[in-house]
């Protein structure tokens, strides 16, 4: 630190515009920063940062921004507590952070969830990072989080490493989020506990390779015969389970339809951009079949979603098509019947390619070609399920046995 002190005057402080740090001696800068696209970077902006030493290393404690209640008398007064820390041989930033109340980890994680989801289209996302957070970390989530340790991480993955690798893999790199979180809110200071490279690496064992293969799909002979035993109870995981498969659309498509999207004259289903995987609109053409599931579930209409959940204002959780699925057909996941579809359209049927992917609302071809063709072939989808609609309350016929 420079012995001279008070360099700067407060005109200079308020005319200062080269990009940079401006000593004011004694450890205390003003920090000008670069134009540039966000925020805490626009052009002009100012704020005071004090320098320091600290076991050899240089560190660097905010004083916060320039402003008419931060000004240059504000930040000296500021710089000269933090000098007389130093002075008493402690270190500003640890009496700073340890003045604050430390959050637990899970605290913290419940506060990062909430700050994500704003951004996930899929509600599922949540859901996992809901679970694995709270049931996965729960050994974690009463400690504070500048007391998380290597051996703590250790101890909350090692149990599902090697036995559910996929999410233990997901588990560790949103341990590792919420501590990063810990340290950008100077909560924790060090390295991540949970950081994978060069760290944790050295320290489980080796996952076999992850296979993100296929959802497993019940084959296309197979679905008049399970389609039948659905319609057969009257549990609405059966209703809403027929209409997915009906329309080969995803599970969150389904669950999440509300009735302003269905236009029953018409028979069509419009699904908004902001609802599809690829962030585009896509029509479904409604059979007669899932138009009469949609006029029984109107009959029962208390809110705007066409499946609703036991929660008020809220769609059917996508617990209930999977509990059916575990009940009736536990090898094959409901996300499978789209492909189930897709290789009766292969194999049954004589549509083009290019009718069975927009059935699915696959994006097929290049950009150029999608520019040129610029409709959704609806008509020619209509045509299409019917006939699957029409092949799926077709009388199943027992398979022969193998010899």
């Amino acid at each position: 630190m420079s012995r001279a002190l008070h360099k700067l005057k407060a005109r200079t402080v308020e005319t200062l515009k080269e990009p940079g740090r401006h000593s004011d001696g004694g450890g205390l800068y003003l920090v000008v920063d670069k134009p540039g696209p966000a925020p805490e970077s626009r052009p002009g902006g100012k704020r005071w940062v004090f320098l320091f030493r600290r076991q050899g290393k240089l560190k660097e404690m905010g004083l916060g921004g320039l402003s008419e209640t931060n000004g240059l008398a504000a930040a000296r007064a500021k710089a000269a507590e933090a000098r007389k820390v130093i002075e008493d041989g402690g270190d500003p930033i640890a009496l700073r952070r340890s003045e604050r109340a430390v959050p637990t980890f899970g605290k913290l994680a419940d506060e990062l969830i909430a700050d994500l989801s704003a951004g996930w289209k899929n509600p599922k996302h949540k859901d996992q990072w809901v679970m694995t957070l709270g049931v996965y970390a729960k050994p974690l989530r009463e400690k504070p989080v500048n007391e998380i340790t290597t051996e703590d991480v250790l101890a909350v993955l090692k149990p599902i490493w090697t036995t559910k690798q996929e999410t233990a893999a997901r588990f560790r790199g949103r341990i590792e989020r919420v501590l990063d979180a810990a340290k950008a809110k100077e909560h924790r200071d060090g390295e991540n506990p949970a950081r994978w490279k060069g760290h944790l690496e050295r320290l489980l064992p080796k996952q076999s390779k992850l296979t993100r293969g296929h959802h497993a799909a019940m084959p296309y002979e197979d679905v008049p015969a399970f389609a039948a035993r659905l319609r057969e109870g009257d549990r609405l995981g059966a209703v809403v389970l027929e209409f997915t498969i009906l329309t080969a659309v995803r599970t969150t498509e389904a669950l999440e339809a509300v009735w302003s999207e269905i236009d029953l004259e018409a028979k069509v289903w419009t699904i908004p951009p902001a609802r599809m995987k690829a962030g585009r609109e896509h029509r479904v053409p409604l059979s007669d079949r899932a138009l009469a599931i949609l006029q029984q579930m109107a009959k029962a209409r208390i809110n705007e979603f066409v499946f609703p959940g036991i929660r008020k204002g809220r769609p059917m959780s996508n617990m209930t098509m999977d509990k059916v699925m575990r009940d009736m057909a536990p090898d094959f996941t409901v996300h499978g019947f789209r492909s189930s579809f897709r290789d009766w359209c292969a194999e049954e049927t004589s549509t083009p390619r290019e009718i069975a992917e927009a059935a699915l609302s696959h994006a097929v071809g290049d950009q150029t070609e999608r520019a040129y063709r610029r409709g959704d072939a609806l008509e020619k989808r209509r045509t299409l399920m019917d006939a699957w609609a029409a092949y799926c309350a077709t009388e199943p016929v027992p398979r022969e046995p193998v010899s």
